[in-house]
């Protein structure tokens, strides 16, 4: 547990830096200009310290899973050989290279996929989903874990809250600029002048916490889109009947106990739950049985 949150609290000190560093370098941190915002700057601004988090996030998503989860690496030999020429069947059926493959021990029935590419990328399996499903709902839910590799699910959705981060952020700064020139004016002209600097912070601050917030709702709805087209490729994978078994078992179960560690690996797994439907990053298990039923597939 220490060892995980050392290793985030120096990720994150690394990434405040390098982000400082690169808008230092190309001026985007002066966007406030004698005359008003110099825009190109904000956009620059915004838009590196919307994506670049995101991405080391991304990068780094793999290791923090295995460390945070406690995932134990596997191959085709062994207890847990069967999972493993699972993957490697599937994977091949969905055209994608091999991913790492790992099992974490908690009574929880839920898996996971993370990674930062399709040829870098894990599947991970809590011993508590071996112990509740049978093979053949195990190969549902491994095969919902691949389509999300498959479908570049984890570049997607950081590409989409990146542009979200990036975006509040701009919108912030604009409408802060706007009411700090009616609400005082400064002396400080190199600066810009015209507007009150300690209003302009306080009001950044309060709207860029209001446009994250808002850009949660559409996040999340995205997250949803994805798992719903995840059920349709694992049908497609491991066969219709598999995949709404697997569903299936989860909802009978959704009430078991929960694993809290890895708390940003919640909508990577294959089950979640959300305190607002709104703000969930997965459909219920009733609708996405519903629409598996309903799809095309054989």
């Amino acid at each position: 547990m220490f060892k995980t949150f050392g290793l985030l609290f120096i990720t994150n000190i690394l990434i405040m830096i390098s982000i400082n560093i690169i808008v230092r370098i190309f001026g985007f941190d002066r966007y406030i200009v004698k005359g008003g915002i110099d825009f190109t700057a904000l956009a620059g601004f915004c838009l590196i310290w919307g994506f670049i988090g995101s991405f080391i996030s991304l990068f780094l998503s793999k290791t923090i899973a295995k460390m945070s989860m406690g995932v134990q690496e596997i191959d085709g030999r062994g207890q847990f050989a069967g999972i493993y020429n699972s993957v490697q069947r599937l994977s091949r059926a969905a055209g994608i290279p091999m991913p790492e493959v790992g099992v974490y021990y908690s009574p929880e029935i839920n898996a996971f996929a993370t990674g930062a590419s399709q040829s870098n990328s894990l599947v991970a399996v809590s011993t508590g989903l071996l112990e509740n499903m049978n093979s053949n709902e195990v190969d549902g839910v491994l095969a919902h874990e691949i389509s999300h590799i498959a479908n570049g699910d984890m570049v997607r959705m950081t590409l989409i809250q990146g542009m979200v981060n990036a975006f509040g952020m701009f919108l912030a700064r604009v409408i802060a600029y706007i009411i700090a020139s009616f609400l005082g004016r400064s002396d400080d002209e190199e600066r810009g002048g015209g507007i009150n600097y300690m209003v302009m912070w306080i009001a950044t601050l309060i709207l860029e916490n209001v446009f994250l917030f808002l850009g949660m709702f559409i996040v999340s709805y995205f997250s949803r889109v994805r798992e719903f087209a995840a059920d349709e490729g694992g049908a497609r994978l491991a066969g219709k009947a598999n995949m709404i078994a697997a569903l299936e078992n989860l909802r009978r179960n959704f009430d078991m106990e929960v694993d809290d560690r890895g708390a940003s690996l919640a909508s990577l797994k294959i089950s979640g739950r959300g305190w607002l439907a709104l703000l969930s990053t997965h459909p219920p298990l009733e609708d996405r049985i519903a629409a598996l039923k309903s799809a095309k597939i054989k």
